[in-house]
């Protein structure tokens, strides 16, 4: 925002009491009339969607446990920056499907980008995103696949991403999840079947030696501090967009 010309203020959890200190629907009403834009981070989803439909002015997701779409949006410009496109190319994601997967789930279906899913069982996306996105890729040919073998969903990708094993608010199945989650390791041996140019990301912050390796991370084919750096550059477009800027 400070490089858009503009002035940004943070609230902390602890400052807001989201929906216990006052009801969202006053948040919402209220910061409407001091604010040009809301973006927040939460945990509820329905939080989210219930400040939104009282709010005046636009609210953007920034991430909640369902979705996390401005990192996606940056991730989809990122491949396509790199790639110079997003024809054609194998997207897999590696690990545990949570509110990045989602969101890009819809962001592939929409742009015709081919995505593999791979997670163990029962850690997969929930059905309706599922659902919903194979809905939207039948009009945009989008080939979406869910799989529990990493190392074969890994074989001729053209981009490798993974996040975390643990998502917010999820730190007490710390133990279980890694024992669970060990064969979805994204390392050299991962990367090897994907092609020789391929990608690999990650949305940081990375548990290093857990989702992905030292190896990998640091590796000729990882483009993470550049996702990263994307990711600023696409909020203030979307910003721009919202705020009705010209450019």
């Amino acid at each position: 925002m400070f490089q858009l010309g503009g002035r940004s203020l943070y609230l902390a959890p602890e400052d807001i009491k989201f929906g216990t200190r006052e009801a969202v629907k006053d948040f919402g009403a209220v910061l409407s009339r001091y604010l040009d834009a809301l973006v927040v981070r939460t945990f509820a989803h329905s939080q989210l969607e219930e400040l939104a439909g009282h709010a005046g002015i636009p609210v953007i997701n920034g991430l909640t446990d369902l979705l996390h779409p401005c990192q996606a949006l940056g991730d989809l410009y990122s491949i396509k920056e790199k790639k110079s496109g997003l024809d054609d190319l194998k997207l897999v994601f590696i690990g545990d499907g949570n509110n990045v997967v989602h969101s890009l789930l819809y962001g592939c279906a929409k742009l015709g980008l081919n995505l593999t899913v791979a997670t163990p069982a029962k850690h997969g996306p929930k059905k309706e995103v599922i659902a919903q996105a194979q809905e939207i890729a039948a009009t945009s040919g989008a080939k979406i696949v869910l799989s529990n073998d990493a190392a074969g969903a890994a074989s001729g990708a053209d981009v490798i991403y993974t996040d975390v094993w643990m998502s917010m608010g999820q730190e007490s199945e710390y133990k279980k999840k890694v024992r669970y989650f060990k064969g979805f390791q994204v390392n050299q041996k991962i990367v090897s079947q994907a092609k020789s140019d391929c990608l690999v990301m990650h949305c940081l912050p990375a548990h290093r030696g857990e989702e992905i390796t030292d190896e990998v991370i640091d590796g000729p084919n990882s483009i993470v501090y550049e996702q990263a750096e994307n990711r600023m550059h696409v909020q203030k477009a979307i910003l721009l967009l919202l705020l009705g800027g010209d450019e």
